[in-house]
């Protein structure tokens, strides 16, 4: 999901205020966790399990930078968010890091204060529909009710397709994904719109997952990713290599069960770089040699935390498309590690 603004003339001066101070990596050592700032519950992408323990793919994220910084995947406290909480929590210092779906653009990189770690999913906006309203395209929701979250940019682009389609529709405003798919599912609204990756991760948990469908129409680029306060750029650049070690791992074939074999074994020298046996790219910026090795340790590589959260065989089922990697026809891929 993508919020268009912060609110009100107290949230300017919060991000006025909130500007990293460069000191981000001493606060978090000194405390001992990180403070990761995740959606309130999305299926898959973060959500906490029967035990109350945090998983999913944007949470992977967080526990690889923990064990990065700290030395433990478990040291991350989860901060909870909504589309209109995110950038304040993120903004005021309550989180480190936001780690969410929420979609780099410039206002938010330029004029909000933020820098984007880089991608870790490539999306664009949906609907979902119930099998029973008969429809087997968006164009042809002509008069239709839409769930839509508030304060985001979801709002302009479904304005926006519409009004180009010429046909009408009446929002019906949700502010959470467990309020949408509620009143989604109770009837409340003929369609729910959001990324289409949410959508696959809420029908996952539905009753009967085969009587709602995604309709084909993709009507929005959605590059998602991590995101920190601005000037702080040795952890804005700690987040970016993590998520960056975890792309080039599954390029390497590196995986949380090899790593420390192919640290010794391989005769990459990138591989040798990013693994901590040649070099010292961590001191860099203040890491010790083996800041990538643990951060892959933690929960895997890339594909591996795609595949075991949300990949084909999980309950959402997503395939990669164009988040495989670039040698797999995709998008993603890791700046040299040199």
């Amino acid at each position: 999901m993508k919020q268009r603004f912060l609110f009100g003339s107290a949230i300017a001066l919060v991000l006025a205020a909130g500007a990293a101070s460069g000191a981000t990596l001493d606060d978090v050592k000194a405390r001992g966790t990180l403070k990761c700032g995740v959606n309130s519950g999305l299926a898959g992408f973060a959500a906490p399990d029967a035990a109350g323990k945090w998983e999913g793919f944007d949470i992977a994220v967080c526990r690889a930078l923990a064990a990065a910084v700290l030395g433990d995947a478990e040291k991350v406290e989860f901060t909870p968010t909504t589309t209109e909480t995110r950038f304040t929590a993120l903004a005021s210092g309550e989180v480190d890091v936001l780690s969410r779906n929420s979609t780099w653009t410039f206002s938010r990189d330029v004029d909000l204060k933020f820098t984007f770690a880089g991608v870790n999913y490539y999306d664009g906006q949906g609907f979902m529909v119930s099998k029973d309203l008969g429809v087997t395209s968006a164009k042809e929701l002509d008069g239709a009710t839409v769930c839509i979250q508030t304060g985001t940019t979801t709002e302009l682009n479904l304005a926006d397709w519409f009004k180009t389609n010429g046909i009408t529709y009446q929002p019906v405003p949700i502010a959470t994904n467990a309020e949408a798919n509620q009143q989604f599912q109770a009837g409340a609204c003929d369609a729910y719109t959001t990324d289409a990756s949410g959508l696959a991760a809420s029908r996952a948990t539905y009753e009967n997952p085969d009587n709602w469908i995604i309709l084909p129409e993709i009507i929005s680029k959605e590059p998602l990713g991590p995101l920190v306060r601005q000037g702080d750029d040795q952890w804005a650049d700690i987040v970016r290599w993590t998520l960056n070690a975890l792309i080039a791992a599954e390029d390497y074939g590196i995986t949380a069960a090899n790593a420390d074999e192919m640290a010794t074994t391989s005769e990459n020298p990138e591989i040798k770089r990013l693994l901590g046996t040649e070099g010292d790219l961590g001191a860099m910026f203040g890491l010790d040699k083996d800041w990538a090795k643990r951060a892959i340790q933690a929960r895997g590589n890339y594909g591996e935390i795609f595949a075991a959260n949300i990949g084909e065989g999980t309950p959402s089922n997503i395939a990669r498309g164009l988040n495989a990697q670039w040698t797999d026809g995709g998008l993603i891929f890791s700046p040299p590690f040199r």
